[in-house]
């Protein structure tokens, strides 16, 4: 979990980063999407990868397994930065597909003897978890320089536990933005809309215009438990979230029950999702994306609510980010529109010279800016140059998310034990998928929540 400085944040600080972002995507509309030459003087220089930025030994022989539940084009591009990694070092990397939960997945290969040296954990939990068991081994000190070199010390304290230092949050994700197909926004004569009732006149606009508003993944439980955290950080406010979060307060609490009767508003409108909520729950996350962005101006959905990583699965189709995909700040629900993060912690769980440097690299620009560049990625880095971002939407997220610094709230379900908050078919993520498919029983999944939130958080599994 993190530590308490990094949690508590103020109402005023969460609000500078949502005007931020706000701000950047309004600037990102009126740039070209192949503009990606943003070199601003308060750019960071560091990272080319023409050049080094950081000292890596010589690894001749030695290999090494790297563990993570990326697949298809997140995959392959990570794979070109361990393939830079191979050619600086001279070790071998082999990259391991992993299942969710992945803390499951690494205790099944430990059992087995077999465990990768390096595991990307999404969970400040898992980490905490991994901690716990033995697993996870301390960063030395090559990998703490670089890491304290260029994060900022919000970022360092998620992969903190016990006063340690255990991981380093090589991939970040803003969760809190909702794409959308131009050409039917455009069809439909309605505009971005920047609070919710203003988002529900948009759904009416498009729903009128003849195509359905909104695509959902709720085949993947983590879809909708990002959904229900923009609701709730916008209209319970931050203070009630990290304590939602930390499980301070139930969920009973009239705060879920606000939350769930907003989400409501749309999931309960079956017109309102493609192939309403059976259709829905039947639908995984990177199918959610491409349905928005085919078919012209007739697509099975006009808008699709995730992070910035969206942009992967746009690239599948044939729409361009920028200008027949474009993208709004998750709308104010409360006074404030909310600003949630979550990311990918690169943890040791067998220490040795070779684990060590590939966690020193991937806590430098040079790995992150490779990266960057293959697009639908997002770095915490704060020295990795915005200019490596390919288009202009992506440049204005990463600005925004480096100019907010310490001042944002972490995925609350990641925060949570991987039993309730990152377990597929439990959990958080069961009871939100049943709310999905029945959204008048507020009460009872409020009741369902609390009683496998209770059972994990009494664990701590």
């Amino acid at each position: 979990m993190r530590s308490k400085s990094s949690t508590i944040r103020t109402h005023r600080t969460v609000t500078t980063f949502a005007a931020l972002l706000t701000v950047a995507l309004a600037l990102s509309a009126c740039s070209s999407s192949k503009d990606n030459g943003d070199k601003s003087s308060g750019e960071p220089t560091g990272g080319a990868t023409t050049g080094s930025t950081v000292s890596l030994p010589k690894l001749n022989g030695a290999n090494l397994e790297i563990a993570a539940v990326w697949t298809g084009q997140e995959q392959k591009n990570f794979k070109q930065v361990l393939a830079e990694f191979e050619k600086r070092t001279g070790a071998k990397v082999t990259f391991v597909p992993a299942q969710d939960p992945i803390i499951n997945f690494v205790g099944s290969k430990i059992a087995g003897g077999q465990p990768p040296d390096v595991v990307m954990l999404p969970q400040p939990g898992a980490i905490k978890q991994a901690v716990q068991r033995g697993w996870a081994k301390p960063l030395g000190p090559d990998a703490l320089k670089e890491l304290q070199k260029n994060y900022s010390q919000g970022w360092q304290h998620l992969g903190t536990v016990g006063g340690k230092q255990y991981g380093v949050y090589y991939k970040a994700a803003n969760k809190s933005l909702i794409w959308y197909n131009a050409k039917v926004f455009e069809g439909a004569g309605t505009k971005e809309p920047k609070t919710w009732q203003e988002l529900l006149k948009t759904a009416q606009n498009v729903y009128d215009s003849g195509v359905t508003p909104f695509s959902v993944g709720g085949a993947d439980g983590w879809t909708l438990t990002d959904w229900f955290e923009n609701v709730y950080l916008s209209q319970a406010g931050p203070q009630k979230y990290d304590q939602l979060a930390q499980h301070k307060i139930k969920w009973t609490d009239p705060s879920v029950r606000q939350a769930l009767t907003t989400l409501a508003q749309i999931w309960g409108k079956k017109d309102y999702l493609a192939g309403g909520q059976d259709g829905a729950l039947q639908t995984e996350f990177p199918s959610s994306v491409t349905q928005t962005f085919t078919g012209g101006d007739q697509p099975k959905a006009a808008m699709v609510y995730e992070g910035d990583f969206v942009q992967v699965n746009i690239g599948e189709t044939k729409a361009k980010v920028g200008t027949d995909a474009k993208v709004f700040p998750f709308p104010a629900v409360g006074s404030t529109a909310p600003v949630v993060s979550g990311g990918d912690a690169a943890v040791i769980l067998k220490d040795s010279k070779a684990a060590q440097a590939l966690v020193t690299f991937l806590a430098s620009p040079d790995a992150a800016t490779i990266q960057a560049k293959l697009g639908g990625f997002l770095s915490p880095n704060r020295n990795v140059p915005v200019s490596a971002y390919p288009n202009a939407v992506q440049q204005k997220i990463a600005k925004a998310l480096i100019a907010s610094g310490d001042d944002f709230r972490f995925d609350m379900s990641d925060q949570a034990p991987q039993a309730f908050g990152g377990t597929p078919g439990k959990g958080e993520w069961k009871d939100l998928q049943d709310f999905l498919k029945n959204p008048t029983d507020v009460a009872g999944t409020q009741a369902k929540l609390e009683k496998d939130a209770a059972a994990a958080y009494g664990s701590g599994s």
